[in-house]
């Protein structure tokens, strides 16, 4: 176990060392540019655990988990004309990623998309996984965002853009200042997983947009069915090694429909930057019994580019600018604050609250090392269980 990330990291280090460019043309065909990207990591979990065993292989009395935790790769078209499409695929998974076609009008402010893509359902959940802040999402992020699935949307003005690449990288670009999308979906793609069809919206707006001063807010909602009439919500504390749940509501076995209404917003100025998000969750239950459902989270972050970088503005999203792979590369420091509330009446589910202290460091434009630390303090019923983790990754992209 341990042997493996150590062999892909080498391989990662070696790759490194040679000029990588942020995507590798394919060729063009039926006018259409193809490009090849990817994204590897590689992360390794050391837990200081409380009541549960956090250890993902208790077996091995190590209390810690080695794991290659993606292998994404994606072809991506541009043309013929205002068309392009995307074929993801995660080798780690076994699943599709993002597999779909757009349509560009208007001059470029509104698009049609068909397939499956990330719903536009909070801010954490629609930016780039290569430039995630912190090794974790934040709870809130992996329990109510609905994450990808088949559907169609339309957008206007500056929404979320999946195809932005690493030519962007390094310069300050100004896009819109509001942007609004709307999506119908259903299920996943690949077989098995979520499914529940339902509808999503958010809108955006910059107060200001400015190359080092962006102050953004936003609003979504989704609302959607729940198959089989049966829902849980669970959560990992902020480590995604371990199968361990600390807060979990159980198998609710008579609900209808899940409605999620998310606030956001984050302020950059120069190399530091903050973000925050709070959602709310409603579930319909229709057992008289039962009583209606509402879980809420949120959090509370901070980043600092100790070398002086700065964030860009791109579809309603701060957008990373490392640019050119030049001496120590991009170091960040960061800290986070978060917290999941799945208590409500009968369904006693937990409360759970997170620090999360990081750094991370760009080197050569295309390798990522980050280092985590995690205090935990959770309470479900009456156990209380307060572990604490240490988490590092290597992380390989182009």
């Amino acid at each position: 176990m341990i042997m493996k990330p150590i062999i892909i990291a080498g391989a990662l280090l070696a790759a490194a060392a040679q000029p990588v460019h942020a995507q590798i043309a394919i060729d063009s065909v039926a006018g259409s540019d193809i490009t090849f990207e990817g994204l590897v990591q590689a992360d390794s979990d050391w837990y200081d655990s409380d009541v549960a065993d956090l250890d993902g292989d208790m077996d091995d009395g190590n209390d810690a988990d080695y794991e290659l935790r993606t292998a994404q790769l994606y072809l991506k078209g541009k043309g013929p004309g205002p068309f392009d499409w995307v074929l993801g695929y995660d080798g780690k998974a076994d699943k599709w990623l993002d597999v779909n076609a757009r349509y560009k009008f208007g001059d470029g402010k509104q698009f049609m998309q068909v397939g499956q893509f990330k719903q536009p359902n909070g801010l954490e959940a629609l930016s780039a996984a290569k430039h995630n802040d912190f090794m974790s999402q934040a709870m809130v992020t992996n329990t109510f965002t609905v994450g990808r699935r088949l559907g169609a949307g339309y957008s206007y003005g500056h929404p979320y853009d999946r195809t932005s690449g690493g030519a962007d990288e390094g310069a300050f670009e100004r896009h819109g200042n509001w942007g609004i999308t709307a999506s119908y979906f259903g299920r996943e793609l690949t077989r098995n997983l979520a499914h529940g069809s339902g509808y999503g919206l958010r809108g955006t707006w910059a107060l200001f947009n400015a190359e080092k001063r962006i102050l953004h807010f936003g609003l979504s909602y989704v609302n959607h069915d729940t198959p089989a009439d049966t829902l849980r919500l669970r959560a990992r504390p902020n480590a995604d090694l371990t199968p361990i749940r600390l807060v979990d509501t159980g198998s609710m076995t008579d609900t209808d429909r899940l409605e999620t209404i998310g606030a956001e917003t984050f302020w950059m100025y120069g190399p530091f930057k903050l973000q925050a998000e709070y959602m709310a969750t409603r579930v319909d239950r229709y057992h008289v019994d039962s009583g209606d459902f509402s879980g809420t989270g949120g959090y509370l972050s901070g980043m600092w580019n100790i070398t002086g970088q700065s964030w860009g503005y791109k579809g309603g999203e701060p957008a990373t600018l490392i640019g050119p792979a030049t001496g120590a590369g991009m170091w960040q420091v960061g800290l986070r604050y978060d917290v999941l509330d799945l208590n409500d009446g009968v369904v006693q589910g937990g409360r759970m609250e997170n620090w999360t202290a990081g750094v991370n460091w760009y080197w050569r434009s295309h390798l990522k090392f980050v280092l985590n630390y995690v205090q935990v303090d959770s309470e479900r019923g009456i156990v209380e269980d307060n572990p604490n983790i240490t988490e590092a990754r290597v992380q390989f992209y182009w």
